[in-house]
């Protein structure tokens, strides 16, 4: 048996620098430019992802051991289920402001190039107030429970972009301007520099990230505290987000039911931070109500639910096909 991988900052270079090295191919080669994404190209670039992801998993098997490898794909299956609510909000987004499809893309491209840096830190921050104070792990619980249950009764409020304070501040400072300037986010007018409504929706899906990622990551915590595993298992999920939202996006009458499955995913994965804190190798737990969760077990109950919640969706869907209940974006 091989002897385990010590992480190191090396590490984390070596892989950022490939996902730089895939980020430039993407926007400088396959879509230098503007083009709008088909669903068929859109399921390539998926497959692909995932693929890739799949692949990383399989390589941490004997760098790190299988619970390693098997924590990366749960953390990664959690955290690419909850990008799927954060699909459905960039599309309402996109239709609110009318972005023409050949635009979205560069849109989400450079809105996931900041949601890397934003959870990076988000992740950096969390791993080390746990590994500071370990009790911070009830309050992600308990914090996720809360969520989960606030997410079933939550209303659709649509999107408000007058009440987002970023977008506030935005046009505080910078002019502006009405109308599209192709796929650029300023334009030179009689005034001077103004920011393009395409830089409105970009700030948009920014900070809807950033209110997603306080869910998200606390979720992810509750499998693992490996900051490596944490961190590369989120950015698999965003590099994903992308494709996957020009998959989703013109079908997403057929997820009605799938905020229920991601609010009862957020309890489950709340009550697991709560009855399964994590515990050095041979600790006994400090208090009677400890209970450790496979990893294996919470696999199959996160996959179980999302994939049902799905399925109900579409046969829900097929009974009543005439009443959508979302409209697709602005095509």
């Amino acid at each position: 048996m091989f002897a385990l991988v010590e992480i190191t900052g090396w590490h984390y270079a070596g892989f950022i620098l490939c996902v730089l090295f895939f980020l430039a191919l993407d926007l400088g080669v396959f879509h230098r430019k503007a083009h709008v994404v088909k669903f068929k190209e859109a399921l390539g670039w998926t497959t692909l992802w995932f693929s890739m992801a799949m692949l990383f998993a399989l390589g941490l098997r004997p760098m790190r051991g299988p619970e390693d490898s098997l924590e990366f794909v749960t953390g990664y299956l959690i955290e690419l289920s909850l990008s799927m609510d954060n699909v459905f909000v960039i599309a309402l987004i996109f239709s609110y402001f009318r972005v023409p499809p050949q635009y979205q893309h560069r849109v989400l491209f450079w809105g996931i190039m900041g949601a890397l840096v934003m959870r990076g830190v988000m992740i950096w921050a969390g791993a080390a107030l746990i590994e500071r104070f370990q009790w911070t792990l009830y309050l992600f619980g308990l914090f996720l429970v809360f969520t989960g249950i606030k997410m079933l009764f939550a209303s659709e409020d649509g999107v408000q972009p007058e009440k987002n304070p970023v977008v506030r501040l935005a046009r505080k400072l910078f002019p502006i301007s009405n109308e599209f300037n192709g796929q650029h986010f300023t334009v030179r007018t009689a005034a001077g520099l103004a920011l393009t409504p395409l830089a409105v929706v970009l700030i948009l899906v920014e900070t809807t990230d950033l209110i997603f990622a306080l869910d998200s990551i606390p979720a992810i915590f509750a499998v693992t505290t490996d900051p490596f595993i944490v961190f590369t298992s989120n950015v698999f999920a965003i590099l994903g987000l992308r494709s996957l939202y020009f998959v989703l996006a013109g079908a997403i009458g057929l997820f009605r039911y799938l905020k229920y499955g991601l609010s009862i995913v957020l309890v489950f994965i709340g009550v697991k931070m709560l009855i399964d804190p994590h515990q050095p190798a041979g600790v006994p737990p400090e208090h009677f109500w400890q209970y450790k969760i496979p990893i294996s077990l919470s696999l199959v109950v996160v996959v179980s639910i999302i994939v049902g919640s799905i399925l109900l969706s579409m046969l829900a869907a097929r009974g009543r096909p005439n009443e959508p209940d979302a409209k697709p974006p602005a095509q």
